[in-house]
């Protein structure tokens, strides 16, 4: 969808971003993730266009710049306003045609779950409901990019859930979403690429299937020492390791487990446990900003 190129913005002495390229394919949800003062609320700024790089370059895929709604961290409302006045006067400075705004609205709320919220006064609704408005907001005018900062930040689990759910539907509906988080299980529920931003550069980017797999480990634990089987089991891989009754297999040694399954059992070792994990994105992300 668009592509960014050697992307730098300063704020004074402050390097914000630091040639960051990126390419954002349609149809992902990509998750920004990084400690604060990484990068990324200026990275969707840039890219919504709410201000100018220093050098770099964002440019569509297409002859066409894609329309964009932003969903800022900070969500400051009309209080007196009810929602669904706010989201006509959204409409209004959207360029949305009169005849169709009332529709446009609707179909905004009834994304977010806000159909029956309409008519309630800004000031009185919950922070939940103030996020799904936020959401509401920038799907004004159906764009087919959406940049959410922090779009769960603050809410309970349910109300976490229920945010997690809209960006699911909105991928389903063919959006491409960017969205930036400290939340990483939200990150590995709804995202299916991960960037990871420190001091203005990337430090890591992959698929969300391929980062949490890259460090996957099956674990067999036999009924008793493996002392004697050691060498041989040794020999197999340099990602096989040995300690006391388990045999450890780490990456592509993996693939492993049968032959050293028919290992234990041929040398009358019973098998009592069989177990396969996979890296945490918090191990991910560990290892990336450090």
């Amino acid at each position: 969808m668009i592509e960014i190129r050697n992307l730098t913005k300063r704020y004074y002495s402050l390097t914000a971003l630091n040639k960051v390229s990126l390419k954002i394919p349609q149809g992902e949800v990509i998750g920004l993730l990084g400690p604060n003062g990484a990068g990324k609320t200026t990275l969707l700024k840039l890219i919504a266009g709410l201000i100018v790089p220093d050098s770099g370059q964002i440019l569509p895929k297409t002859a066409e710049w894609p329309r964009i709604g932003l969903k800022p961290e900070r969500l400051l409302f009309p209080n007196q306003l009810s929602v669904r006045e706010y989201l006509t006067l959204v409409a209004g400075i959207s360029d949305i045609p009169k005849s169709a705004t009332r529709q446009v609205v609707m179909d905004s709320l009834a994304q977010v779950g806000l159909l029956d919220a309409s008519n309630k006064r800004i000031r009185n609704c919950s922070k939940g409901m103030r996020q799904r408005l936020g959401l509401a907001q920038a799907l004004i005018g159906d764009p087919p990019l959406l940049l959410l900062d922090e779009p769960s930040n603050g809410l309970d689990p349910s109300g976490q859930n229920e945010i997690h759910n809209i960006i699911r539907q909105l991928q389903a509906d063919g959006k491409t979403i960017v969205m930036s988080s400290h939340q990483l299980p939200e990150v590995t529920d709804t995202c299916t690429q991960i960037v990871v931003l420190n001091q203005g550069r990337i430090h890591y980017q992959n698929s969300t299937s391929a980062a949490l797999s890259a460090k996957a480990h099956t674990t067999i634990r036999a009924d008793r020492d493996l002392e004697p089987l050691r060498m041989q089991l040794l020999e197999l891989h340099p990602d096989v390791s040995v300690e006391e009754d388990m045999v450890i297999l780490q990456n592509e040694a993996v693939r492993l487990r049968r032959q050293v399954m028919t290992m234990l059992l041929y040398a009358n070792y019973d098998i009592l446990e069989v177990r396969q994990a996979r890296a945490s994105l918090a191990e991910v992300y560990a290892e990336a900003v450090n």
